[in-house]
């Protein structure tokens, strides 16, 4: 059996994760680039635990600069089993109100400036993107939930758009009319790449606004945002610090084969792949991915 490392990702508002004990930060170089951060490693009830800002401490990267490849591959080299991704968001349902937790089990993707994928030229792989998000964490996530008194509800579509500017009003009520939940900024490509490297994901979006689509909030802004996001930061840390106390100790195989996704999807002969180490991006796979190549090796 491998052991459970449970891997947090702060969005908005989430800058540390206070609870980790015998916390020791660590830079983990990546051939990708610069992570947001360092990591900030720790345990909680005895979990190893590894922490990432993803706008850094102050809020210093917009979602379009971050460095998405880099963090999940620091992540993946931290021993992560199991992520969670804590995210602020909009909401297009009036059931969704803010303050609300949303954990949400699909994506659309609407991003135009990201890099999505650890794989290209030399090395192809095609993953699974039908269920992007690992049925047992969010269960154990449900259940830490209920047990804080925390309001979440489960399932709904998360649709990423590439800001860093808010909606149009036509964008909100397409999506709204499209049946979408909620809109954020940062949770793709980072599903993506956790599925490319293997490892258990899911989403926890934080409602802070309606967005603009409500008649009563046409117009989103920093300030009404920040309000709600100090106290859905606090809500979020006592989620994942119950998490972490009941969290299986060792790691649970995914149902869906999230930590076997590349046993089916690297497509290019072995014989043709341009991944096997030195320079260049195609060097870069084999290293990045680390044990995720292990059973397509020739």
């Amino acid at each position: 059996m491998t052991k459970a490392v449970l891997g947090v990702i702060g969005g908005s508002g989430i800058y540390d994760l206070p609870g980790l004990e015998s916390v020791r930060q660590k830079t983990i170089r990546s051939p990708w680039g610069e992570p947001s951060a360092a990591l900030r490693f720790g345990e909680i009830a005895g979990l190893p635990v590894v922490f990432l800002s993803r706008h850094d401490s102050g809020h210093r990267l917009s979602p379009s600069d971050i460095n998405y490849r880099a963090n999940i591959d620091v992540l993946k080299r931290a021993g992560v089993t199991d992520l969670v991704s804590l995210s602020a968001c909009g909401s297009y349902k009036q059931e969704l109100p803010p303050g609300t937790f949303v954990l949400v089990d699909q994506f659309v993707d609407r991003t135009f400036n990201r890099q999505s994928s650890f794989f290209g030229t030399g090395c192809v792989a095609h993953v699974s993107m039908a269920h992007p998000v690992s049925p047992l964490l969010q269960d154990h996530i449900v259940a830490a939930a209920r047990l804080e008194g925390i309001d979440i509800v489960r399932g709904g579509t998360y649709v990423c758009m590439e800001g860093p500017q808010f909606s149009t009003y036509a964008e909100s009520m397409t999506y709204k009319g499209l049946d979408y939940s909620v809109v954020g900024m940062t949770n793709l490509p980072e599903a993506k790449l956790a599925r490319e490297a293997e490892l258990c994901y899911a989403t926890v979006a934080m409602v802070t606004d309606f967005d603009c689509w409500h008649p009563d909030h046409d117009a989103v802004t920093v300030q009404d945002i920040i309000a709600v996001l100090a106290a859905n930061a606090d809500k979020a840390k006592a989620l994942v610090a119950r998490l972490a106390r009941d969290f299986p100790r060792e790691h649970e195989l995914c149902p869906i084969g999230s930590d076997r996704a590349l046993d089916t999807a690297l497509i290019t002969a072995p014989e043709a792949r341009e991944c096997r180490g030195g320079a260049g991006a195609q060097g870069k796979t084999v290293t990045i991915l680390l044990s995720s190549l292990r059973s397509q090796d020739p």
